[in-house]
């Protein structure tokens, strides 16, 4: 029987409670928050602004929350920084540089964000540096090169995965001939493995782990293909093509042994069945679900999230076929999970739309509008920063704007 692995972030990690978000889409890579108790409607003006914090840097960094620390990254003058908040009150605890400063017409600095385990944090810079940090001060703890060290090349708008913990390594993609995947011990920095069978070039896609029949293996999706290779060793198990165009960017999303990835730029998604022998299986290929950066969500059979095409849809993740499509509502934008609802961020506008999460249909709630907003917005950048919610508080960003909601009503 495959199942999805939790990852051992949640079993590793005692200190990590439920209300913990270590890394990007959560602990195991779903988006899905485990919280309970939160309002299912807000009032006119949206939900009470807790705090606001203006000196966040530039850039699209999430955010990972652990034991009441928010960590993320963001850009001040000409380098990247991690950095770290008290989630309570929105004071800066602490910050660490990460890298020289990536220049893009789309907006400067950092996209990826960070990891939290075991009492480190684990980032990795636009150009490719990947440091350990100790969590409670930040200092540094080793780091490496995606470029210098492994080969790497620094895709066209930077490196964007955010670091994936697997047993006592962590794992990133630094692309190219020597391996697409590569390992770290996560305690020393030394290389465990790279993926010497599958040489493609990085995108902008974040690893998830998985287990088939017992072995660990590490899922990830590139401009060329989807492929895992064995998580100890990185020995390519199976691969199969993935074509995609111009950038390839949401996390890929496994279920019962089903892999399911998507794409922008009209690429739409695909899904396989890996059988047996590690054999593929497509299952199917279509343009229903053409999700470019806002994430797509698996929630009791259904996959939710942003569709070029058709806007937000509702897809049978087994066989398919569209349940519902609403694009008048709600412009493009990103999706996350939390308490029977979806909250769903318009990149051009702000605005948050809080939804039933229902194959029936749009089943709207409430919604409201991020305000302020930033100014040092690049014209060609939106607000693609993905919602989180952690501790009953929703956490939203606007560059070096950080917002923090109460969704709880405590």
């Amino acid at each position: 029987m495959i199942r999805p692995l939790v990852v051992s972030l949640i079993l590793a990690v005692n200190f990590l409670s439920a209300a913990d978000w270590p890394t990007f889409r959560g602990a195991d890579r779903t988006d899905m928050s485990t919280e309970t108790g939160l309002l299912k409607t807000w009032p006119a003006d949206g939900p009470k602004r807790v705090w606001l914090n203006e000196n966040a840097g530039v850039g699209y960094s999430g955010f990972a929350v652990v034991e009441g620390t928010l960590y993320t990254m963001g850009a001040r003058d000409a380098v990247e920084y991690v950095i770290a908040i008290d989630a309570a009150t929105g004071r800066e605890k602490w910050s660490a540089e990460a890298g020289a400063l990536l220049t893009n017409g789309f907006g400067d600095g950092p996209r990826s964000t960070p990891t939290v385990e075991g009492g480190k944090v684990y980032a990795l810079s636009g150009k490719g540096a990947l440091v350990c940090l100790d969590a409670a001060e930040g200092k540094e703890v080793w780091r490496v090169s995606m470029t210098e060290q492994l080969g790497g090349k620094v895709p066209g708008w930077g490196y964007c995965e955010s670091p994936l913990i697997s047993g006592e390594n962590v794992i990133v993609t630094p692309g190219g001939a020597q391996g697409t995947v590569a390992a770290f011990n996560k305690s020393t920095g030394e290389k465990a493995w790279q993926s010497e069978g599958w040489t493609d070039g990085a995108q902008y896609a974040s690893a998830i782990v998985a287990e088939f029949n017992g072995e660990r293996q590490i899922i990830q999706l590139t401009m060329q293909s989807v492929a895992g290779v064995n998580a100890a060793n990185g020995d390519l198990l199976w691969k199969t093509e993935f074509p995609g165009k111009t950038a390839v960017i949401p996390t890929p999303i496994f279920s019962q042994g089903q892999v399911f990835v998507a794409a922008g730029y009209g690429v739409g998604c695909k899904s396989v069945k890996i059988g047996p022998g590690n054999t593929v299986e497509e299952v199917y290929s279509n343009t229903d679900m053409v999700n470019h950066h806002g994430g797509v969500i698996l929630h009791e059979g259904n996959l939710y999230g942003y569709s070029d095409k058709g806007g937000w849809t509702c897809m049978d993740f087994k066989s398919g076929a569209v349940k519902w499509q609403e694009k008048k509502a709600l412009g493009k934008g990103a999706i996350h999970y939390a308490d029977g609802m979806f909250y769903c961020l318009e990149e051009k506008t702000g605005t948050v739309a809080l939804i039933e999460a229902s194959s029936e249909g749009w089943k709207e709630k409430s919604r409201f509008t991020l305000s302020p907003q930033t100014t040092q917005r690049s014209p060609k950048g939106m607000i693609w920063t993905h919602p989180v919610v952690s501790g009953g508080k929703l956490f939203l960003r606007d560059q070096e704007l950080l917002f923090c909601f109460d969704v709880i009503g405590k």
